[in-house]
């Protein structure tokens, strides 16, 4: 099972519209996916119609209980209106795990281990980050087996790119496994300097790490956003939808090589 996990230290850089872009084509093509809102703001479960204040059962039952069967889990996991898209929830209440559950040993691999016993029911699995480095993000991180990284193209998303780096190498040793992770630009403008400028220093200082094209900006994500309808199916032929169609292509053929190995 794919697991890719889109996170950033900086809030607005796209990760949200991330996950749904790249969800709503998977499904397209028949890929079984697998939502998981590890943010307490659960924006992505708001994005399919879900009130995480008034649901029974959220991401957060798996941290408080951390060994629930396969059965179990399967009843937290949320149907969506597009066929093979389903999500499991998150709720405010994730945001209180820092103080409870920080200091006891193997936090970091509750979510990597839930997600193993629901191999059999997805194809791919795709995690909604917060931007706190913290007990979300460090599960998040060590259950992917690809890290995407949003970075708007302008200079103050740059230092929150910076600080992800720096959480790459701390959680390294912790988590002890190599993240592989890729930069994906987002939001560009080529009508304004500041973005060709932001884009290059990003490519000059990151290299190969960094996807070869872009997301533009786009103002119809708005209206996707606004309908909560994926892009793939509201706006597939603009460009911004068409862009993470292209993305999709090429973190396809990577899980592929990365399979062969």
């Amino acid at each position: 099972m794919i697991v890719w996990t889109t996170a950033n230290q900086k809030g607005g850089v796209g990760k949200t519209t991330t996950c749904v872009s790249l969800a709503g084509w998977l499904a397209k093509d028949g890929k079984r996916v697998l939502l998981l809102d590890t943010d307490p703001h659960a924006s992505l479960t708001n994005y399919f119609d879900y009130d995480s204040d008034e649901l029974p059962h959220t991401l957060f039952d798996v941290f408080l209980n951390p060994n629930l069967s396969t059965q179990e889990l399967l009843q937290i996991i949320l149907p969506t209106k597009y066929e093979n898209i389903s999500i499991m929830p998150g709720s405010i209440a994730l945001a209180t795990l820092d103080r409870t559950l920080g200091e006891q040993d193997g936090v970091g691999l509750i979510l990597k281990n839930a997600l193993e016993r629901l191999q059999d029911y997805y194809d791919i699995v795709l995690i909604d980050c917060p931007p706190v480095l913290g007990v979300m993000m460090v599960n998040a991180l060590a259950s992917s087996t690809q890290i995407l990284v949003p970075t708007q193209t302008e200079f103050l998303a740059l230092k929150g790119l910076e600080r992800m780096m720096k959480t790459f190498e701390i959680l390294h040793t912790t988590v002890d496994k190599p993240f592989k992770y890729i930069i994906i630009p987002t939001m560009y403008d080529k009508r304004t300097k500041a973005s060709i400028l932001s884009l290059q220093s990003i490519r000059e200082h990151y290299k190969d790490q960094v996807w070869k094209n872009y997301i533009p900006i786009d103002t119809k994500f708005r209206d996707s956003s606004h309908k909560h309808v994926p892009p793939a199916y509201l706006i597939p032929d603009s460009r911004g939808t068409h862009a993470y169609y292209i993305l999709l292509q090429d973190l396809l053929k990577e899980e592929g090589k990365l399979n062969e190995k």
